[in-house]
């Protein structure tokens, strides 16, 4: 019962606000919307720690969904410890970004309740993602969030920013989404069902099947594992498929938070996660899984260190984050992908809102360069971003360095040539992480402010509906991974985990944790304060530094604050032919064949009509002439063929 609400009362928050949020008003229908996430959040949690006291796993069957032929789906939500886990994740931070909401948007000119009608959506469909209890329902929720980010990225559609990114992130998870459905496609003409209880014990009976295209013989397994890697790559944002995720910072901030914390992006890594049974037996897409991981990881961290608005380097720091749960994935160790994706969705959720706190403070101002000295006027929203920051960076005894620090040893203790690679990426990120975080710190709060006169005297702490969230946050950020971590990944994680997340005998890599050499385990913090120190030298003890090492490396410093050039490349090679494509369609397929021939055909008419009304001259002699003529030629006929 408690894990229906927590899945079903943002629903029916949802459906009140956005059908009836006219009729009853904004207040009422925020106050819905709010309710309904508040249920769940103490229904979602609450069942959670059901299933940690020994309540066993199950699935509770709400009834038949498709039936065709033998293809047969059922909607179910799945109660294991897996979805226990993100369901009580995602009810608690989306109920504290719907709260922080209604101070954010308070302001707002448009109707709050389509607003707040489509947070409790998004929520709703991932809460349906991650209970799915077969590939059909978990496509439901997959596409449902992708839906509703476009509705909420694109929420001030008045912006043409913010239309253009909503339809970025549209179209770019379609492209992704296109495999993912031939993978879903694939395990259905492979396993005869799309019901994880079919699959999953069947996967060792198809080991040595194989697919034959273009002459060459692929195996089955590995084929599916790539296609739905990435699916998952695009909706986590993954190197090639990420450009969509800083462009969706043109939303509200809360969306920001609910896409970079809670919902979308972490979709892709619980996708890997719940099929880690079939993932188990695909060592080359595992491979895959860790090269792009790692690579996304050092990629993004990179781009981090020179971006100027605020909300960008975080969401760059999402995607250099999704990088490290999909590396540890790749090596193997699953839980420590989920353990982070936990922790990551408080300081992330956490750094999204206090961001959003100081650009409500700087009357919309979203450029690091025109704040500084901020801590004076703005201290709870000062102190919560550093322990933010101390998390995302690994500090301990903050969250970060529980869950970080394992994925980095896991990479080691993989003991591979791409486990290696992955440690060194991930390792490399650390350093820049730390730097890029401590970049915004100081330029954000500290020094002197750069802001005019006129923003300064305007400058505010946020009202309490926003700064406890933020407090709550905070509060996970410093405990989740300590609490966590005994759990996640400590000697008893085959006992926590109980079968939702599968290691094959082959996998010992989270036991072989405890024999790296002891450099490794402090080598991440090591560069994590390394990062950290640079970051003081260049933003607080000589500001001229970094502007005189961009003007002395002017090139590397283009290269990668324009995001590797990756849009510009994109733009050359796959929009511009389309649209060269489509206009050649428009132009020569519609205007000249589908819509020109009809009408050439009609005017051929027209013309032909006209011309024959000139024959009518009205003359009886014209007439009784033409009828002799005719007379004479069947005659003439008529003899000839005689």
């Amino acid at each position: 019962m408690l894990y229906a609400l927590a899945v079903f009362t943002p629903l029916a928050g949802a459906m009140v606000s956005g059908l009836l949020g006219r009729i009853i008003g904004d207040k009422a229908a925020m106050g819905a919307s709010v309710l309904g996430m508040i249920v769940a959040a103490i229904c979602g949690p609450l069942a959670f720690f059901q299933i940690t006291a020994g309540n066993p796993p199950g699935l509770l069957d709400i009834g038949s969904w498709i039936e065709s032929g033998r293809f047969h789906v059922d909607w179910a939500l799945r109660y294991d410890t897996l979805s226990a886990v993100m369901v009580a994740m995602v009810t608690f931070v989306s109920m504290l970004i719907h709260v922080y909401s209604i101070g954010y948007m308070g302001h707002d000119a448009r109707p709050r309740y389509r607003f707040f009608a489509y947070l409790s959506l998004f929520s709703f469909a991932m809460l349906m993602l991650v209970t799915a209890d077969n590939l059909a329902q978990l496509f439901f929720g997959w596409e449902g969030v992708g839906l509703c980010s476009y509705l909420l990225i694109g929420y001030w559609y008045d912006r043409p920013s913010a239309c253009a990114a909503a339809i970025k992130a549209f179209i770019v998870n379609r492209m992704a989404d296109l495999p993912f459905a031939v993978g879903l496609a694939l395990i259905f003409f492979k396993f005869g069902s799309i019901e994880f209880a079919t699959i999953f014990p069947a996967v060792p009976q198809h080991l040595h099947d194989t697919y034959t295209l273009f002459g060459t013989t692929f195996p089955a397994l590995e084929v599916i594992a790539f296609l739905l890697f990435i699916g998952a790559m695009g909706k986590s944002a993954q190197l090639g498929f990420h450009v969509w995720l800083p462009d969706a910072m043109e939303g509200p901030t809360p969306v920001s938070a609910l896409i970079h914390a809670a919902t979308m992006v972490t979709a892709g890594v619980f996708l890997v996660a719940r099929m880690s049974p079939l993932m188990e037996y695909t060592p080359y897409a595992l491979g895959f899984v860790t090269f792009i991981g790692a690579s996304t990881a050092l990629f993004a961290a990179t781009i981090g260190c020179t971006q100027f608005d605020i909300k960008r380097v975080i969401a760059y720091s999402t995607c250099s984050q999704l990088g490290y749960m999909f590396a540890a994935a790749g090596v193997g160790v699953y839980q420590a992908s989920i353990f982070h994706l936990i922790t990551h969705a408080f300081f992330k959720a956490l750094l999204f809102l206090s961001a959003g706190s100081v650009i409500h403070a700087m009357s919309d101002e979203q450029d690091m360069r025109k704040m500084g000295g901020l801590a004076r006027k703005i201290p709870i929203t000062a102190a919560v971003m550093w322990i933010g920051n101390l998390a995302l960076a690994g500090i301990p005894p903050f969250a970060g360095y529980y869950s970080k620090d394992a994925i980095i040893s896991a990479t080691y203790a993989a003991g591979t040539p791409i486990g290696y690679y992955g440690f060194f990426c991930t390792v490399a990120a650390a350093a820049l992480t730390a730097f890029y975080s401590w970049r915004l710190l100081f330029m954000t709060f500290h020094g002197k402010a750069r802001a005019d006169h006129h923003t300064m005297e305007h400058v505010h702490e946020s009202p309490w509906v926003m700064l406890v969230p933020l407090i709550l946050l905070a509060t996970g950020a410093v405990v989740a991974g300590y609490l966590l971590s005994g759990w996640f990944i400590g000697a008893g994680w085959q006992h926590f985990w109980n079968g939702s997340i599968y290691n094959g005998a082959h996998n010992d890599v989270l036991a072989r944790i405890e024999e790296n050499p002891i450099w490794v385990d402090y080598i991440p913090l090591v560069v994590g304060l390394a990062g950290i120190a640079v970051a003081f030298v260049m933003y607080i003890l000589n500001p001229l530094l970094p502007v005189r090492l961009s003007q002395t490396f002017s090139g590397p410093y283009r290269f990668v604050f324009n995001k590797w050039y990756f849009d510009e490349l994109f733009d050359a090679i796959l929009v511009q032919p389309s649209i060269r494509l489509a206009r050649i369609f428009w132009q020569t397929g519609d205007a000249t064949i589908i819509d020109g021939v009809p009408n050439g055909l009609a005017e051929l008419t027209v013309d032909g009509s006209r011309q024959a009304v000139k024959i009518q001259t009205g003359s009886l002699a014209v007439y009784a002439f033409v009828m002799l003529i005719g007379v004479v030629v069947l005659i003439g006929v008529f003899m000839l063929s005689r």
